[in-house]
């Protein structure tokens, strides 16, 4: 095999998935390891050498053009990951681009996990053709890639288009990152789950969801809302909301032609997706109203976050 591949890596914070791919957006192979076990940066990146090295000379050395590496808090200008705060190892700065790099002895580009999905949505997905649009990833928390003029937005530093860090509602919930009021903290699966549990504390509505104990997920809210739970379809409701009035406030600062949403609660699609587009279109200034359209991702579920990481080489 002679033609060119990009290796995608993905590194999350319990797995760390990999691909070979063509510039079809077509996985050759893939495989994964486990991000946790690792003494320190350095013993983790020798697991993945040993893992991906054979694969490597298999596809023959001069055939991988380059590594694509989304990560949580992954800087494209400095190619480290800073503080990720659910990954194993908190708190340091670890320079995983140059350390790929080292490694495999390939060139290496490092971005965070939702600016890489952004990409290959670009690439692959939904947003083919597109030169405005905003990625949001909905799932443990709420991130964001924004593309504008064909350009990934990554502002003076790297770190822009933070979306999940937005407030959506001021002085509100307490957040991850320690402030109060983000979009995060009641639109992401872990922020659906705290809602619900503040709702039984305080409400006496017949549901399914008080048989839990204590125990809930977001799969089990939104299998709640599926077959019909007044409750569950509540919560949505409220989740969209709070969603779509914040995306009217987005849309006036970049004018996308489609927001994509993308990860595990995105997939809740018809008790989600329509309710953000109505209270959306609500709250847009009027000069926007019915030019966004609302999308899901067209990227693989299972393969997107490695062809998202590829397409950075490309």
């Amino acid at each position: 095999m002679n033609e060119p591949l990009a290796l995608g890596i993905d590194i999350g914070g319990t797995n760390t998935a990999y691909g070979f791919v063509n510039r079809r957006g077509e996985i050759i192979s893939k495989g994964s390891i486990s991000t946790l076990g690792h003494e320190n940066p350095a013993a983790y990146m020798k697991a993945l050498g040993a893992a991906l090295l054979p694969e490597i000379e298999r596809y023959e050395k001069e055939n991988v053009i380059g590594t694509g590496i989304g990560a949580p808090n992954g800087n494209f200008f400095t190619g480290n990951i800073i503080f990720a705060p659910n990954l194993p190892w908190k708190g340091i700065v670890i320079p995983m681009a140059e350390m790929a790099e080292e490694t495999l002895g390939i060139k290496a580009v490092l971005t965070n996990d939702a600016n890489a999905a952004a990409i290959g949505e670009m690439m692959y997905g939904a947003a083919k053709g597109m030169k405005d649009f905003i990625l949001v990833t909905l799932g443990t928390g709420v991130g964001s890639g924004f593309v504008a003029n064909g350009q990934l937005i990554y502002g003076h530093d790297g770190f822009a288009g933070e979306l999940g860090h937005v407030i959506a509602i001021r002085n509100g919930r307490q957040c991850g990152c320690g402030r109060r009021g983000c979009l995060e903290a009641y639109t992401s699966a872990t922020g659906i789950v705290q809602t619900v549990n503040e709702w039984l504390s305080e409400r006496t509505d017949e549901t399914v969801l008080r048989a839990s104990n204590g125990a809930l997920t977001a799969k089990m809210i939104f299998e709640a809302a599926e077959r019909g739970d007044a409750f569950a379809r509540e919560l949505f409701d409220y989740t969209a909301k709070i969603l779509g009035q914040t995306l009217a406030d987005t849309v006036a600062i970049t004018s996308p032609e489609a927001i994509i949403f993308f990860g595990g609660l995105a997939k809740a699609g018809d008790l989600l997706l329509p309710a953000v587009k109505k209270y959306m279109e609500a709250n847009l200034l009027n000069i926007y109203q019915n030019k966004v359209a609302i999308l899901q991702s067209a990227l693989p579920d299972a393969d997107a976050a490695i062809l998202g990481a590829s397409a950075l080489v490309w």
